[in-house]
C-alpha cells in the first residue's frame, strides 16, 4: 500500500474492499472458529508508577492484537453495533479492515462518520453503546473491543502516514458560527466544513476542545491528541477565534448580523453545582470544574513551570461516582496526596462511572467510601478546610433515575480529617447565553430547548447541541447531536443559493 494515501485514493480502496469484504471472510474463517478466539488485553502502565505522574494509562494495542481483536466479529447480517453507536459509524467494515491489514483505509471509513477518533477511542463509555449491543456480549470473551480498535487505527494513523483530510465539496460562500469548541462544537465545525461552508468558532477559553481540554485529565486524554485534530479542522479551513465570550464580546444576535447564516451552540454545562451545605467556602473546597482546568489546562500539576498553583492536599475526599469524581481523585493523587477518597451517597452498583475507571482507580490505591453523604465542613482558624461530618446511609425505593434512593441512617454521624474537598456532583448549564438572546427558549434546568430531529432552537437559523441541550452527558452524545444539527444546518445553507460566491 502506498505511504501516500489520498482522499480519492482511500476512496477508492474502501470501494473495492466493500465489493466483497463479507464473502472472502466468512469463507476465511468461519464463526464457530472466531468466537474461539479471547478478547485482547489493553496493555497499561503499572499502577504504582502511574499515579504519580500524568502519562498515559493506556498503553494501546500493537498490530498483531488489533488484527487478533479484528477476527472476532462475526459480521452479523443485522450488526446492532451500529445502532448502539449515537455517531453510526459503520463498525464492521472498519473492524474487517483491521482484520485485513489495511489499517489507513480503516481510518478513513472511520472517519467518515467520527471527526474525533482518537479521542473517542479513549474516552468513550463504549460498554454502554456500541459494545453494548455486540452480539459477543454475553459469551465468554465478552463483546469485540471495539473502542480499542477505534483508538488503534486512529494511532496508527496518526503516527504513521498522517491524517488524509477527506474529500471537501467546492466553497459555497456561506457563512456558519460555532459557539464552543467543546466536542459538539468541533463536529459540527468539521461536518459543515467538508459541506464546503466557511466556519468561525468562537472559543471563550484559550484552547480548543471544551471539556477535553479542560475537564479530562492527560493520563486519560492527551492534550497533543487533541490538538492535532484541531489542527486537522483548521486544515480543512476552519478558523478559531479564541477568548471571546459570546454573551459579552459579542451576542448572537450580533453574529447574525455580521454575516454569519446559521448559528450553532455548544457550549456545554460549566456551572458547577454545589450541595448547599455549611463549609462550602471555606479554603480548600473546590467545585471539579475549578480543580480540573486549574490542573488539565493551566497544567498545575507542573508548578511552578506554570504559575496556576493548586492545594496538593495531604488527605483528599471527592464528593461524587462519576467519571469527573474520578478524575479528580485519580488526579489528587498524583499531585501527592497520601490519602485520596471517594465519598458517594449510593453503593458501587449505582455508581455511574465507567467501570474502567472504578477499576483503574482502586488499582492506583484510591479508597471507596460508600453510602457515605458529607453534612458540613469544618474550618481552622485561617479559614481552610480541616474536616467534614459525614452521615451514613442505606438504600430505599428507586428514584426517578431507576437507582435506589439513598435515606439517611439516624444517628450515624461521624467526622472525618480532610484538608482537600472537590465537589463532582454535576454541573449546570452557564445561563449566559439565555440571557443574552432574547426569544431563545431553555427549559427547567436551564437547558436550551431543540427539536431533536434538527437540533433546531425556538430561533431560526440557531441550532444547539451537546451538554447545553441534554445537561451532563457524553462526549459522543455531543458529537450525535452535532452530526444531526450539521445535516441540517448544511440544508438550510444550501436550499436558498442567494448570496453565494466561490470566494
Amino acid at each position: 500500500m502506498s505511504d501516500e494515501l489520498t482522499p480519492s485514493l482511500k476512496a477508492e480502496l474502501l470501494a473495492e474492499f466493500e465489493k466483497d469484504w463479507r464473502k472472502d471472510l466468512r469463507r476465511a474463517v468461519p464463526a464457530k472458529e472466531r468466537m474461539k478466539v479471547g478478547r485482547q488485553p489493553m496493555p497499561e502502565r503499572p499502577p504504582d508508577v502511574r499515579n504519580k505522574d500524568f502519562s498515559e494509562v493506556n498503553l494501546g494495542l500493537d498490530a498483531a492484537a488489533a488484527v487478533q481483536e479484528a477476527r472476532r466479529c462475526l459480521d452479523c447480517p443485522k450488526p446492532g453495533c451500529i445502532a448502539g453507536c449515537p455517531v453510526r459509524i459503520d463498525i464492521p467494515s472498519f473492524i474487517k479492515l483491521i482484520e485485513k491489514g489495511d489499517f489507513a483505509v480503516a481510518a478513513a471509513k472511520l472517519r467518515e462518520a467520527n471527526s474525533l477518533p482518537a479521542v473517542c477511542g479513549r474516552v468513550c463509555p463504549q460498554e454502554t453503546q456500541c459494545e453494548e449491543t455486540c452480539t459477543l456480549r454475553k459469551s465468554s470473551g465478552g463483546s469485540v473491543a471495539i473502542g480499542n480498535l477505534e483508538r488503534f487505527v486512529s494511532d496508527f494513523e496518526r503516527c504513521g502516514l498522517g491524517v488524509a483530510l477527506p474529500e471537501t465539496a467546492p466553497l459555497s460562500g456561506r457563512k456558519a458560527a460555532v459557539v464552543g469548541a467543546g466536542p459538539a462544537g468541533l463536529t459540527v465545525a468539521g461536518e459543515l466544513a467538508k459541506r464546503g461552508h466557511r466556519v468561525t468558532v468562537f472559543e471563550a477559553l484559550h484552547e480548543a476542545g471544551g471539556v477535553l481540554v479542560y475537564g479530562i485529565p492527560e493520563f486519560r486524554l492527551p492534550k497533543s491528541i487533541l490538538q492535532a485534530e484541531v489542527a486537522n479542522l483548521e486544515r480543512l479551513g476552519v478558523e478559531f477565534r479564541m477568548n471571546f465570550i459570546v454573551g459579552k464580546t459579542a451576542t448572537i444576535d450580533d453574529l447574525r448580523r455580521d454575516g454569519y447564516e446559521v448559528v450553532f451552540i455548544g457550549t456545554g454545562a460549566g456551572l458547577p453545582n454545589f450541595m448547599k451545605i455549611p463549609g462550602e467556602n471555606l479554603v480548600g473546597v473546590y467545585s471539579a470544574n475549578e480543580y480540573l482546568t486549574r490542573v488539565n489546562l493551566m497544567r498545575a500539576y507542573d508548578f511552578p513551570r506554570y504559575d496556576t498553583p493548586v492545594f496538593p492536599g495531604r488527605r483528599a475526599a471527592v464528593i461524587g461516582g462519576g467519571n469527573v469524581a474520578m478524575d479528580s481523585v485519580r488526579t489528587a493523587k498524583r499531585l501527592g496526596a497520601e490519602k485520596a477518597v471517594i465519598i458517594y451517597r449510593r453503593s458501587r452498583t449505582e455508581m455511574p462511572a465507567r467501570v474502567e475507571e472504578v477499576h483503574h482507580a482502586e488499582q492506583e490505591g484510591i479508597e471507596f467510601h460508600f453510602l457515605t453523604v458529607p453534612t458540613r465542613y469544618i474550618g481552622d482558624d485561617h479559614g481552610r478546610v480541616r474536616a467534614m461530618e459525614c452521615l451514613r446511609m442505606e438504600l430505599g425505593e428507586p428514584d426517578d433515575s431507576g437507582r435506589r434512593r439513598p435515606v439517611i441512617v439516624p444517628g450515624s454521624e461521624f467526622i472525618t480529617e480532610v484538608d482537600l474537598v472537590v465537589v463532582a456532583i454535576g454541573q449546570s448549564p452557564n445561563p449566559l447565553i439565555p440571557q443574552t438572546t432574547p426569544g431563545l427558549k431553555v427549559g427547567k434546568w436551564g437547558t436550551i430547548d431543540v427539536d431533536w430531529k434538527t437540533m433546531a432552537t425556538s430561533l431560526p437559523d440557531v441550532f444547539s447541541g451537546g451538554d447545553i441541550v441534554r445537561g451532563g452527558a457524553t462526549v459522543i452524545l455531543a458529537m450525535g447531536d452535532a452530526r444531526v444539527a450539521a445535516a441540517a444546518m448544511d440544508r438550510l445553507l444550501t436550499a436558498d443559493p442567494a448570496g453565494r460566491d466561490e470566494t
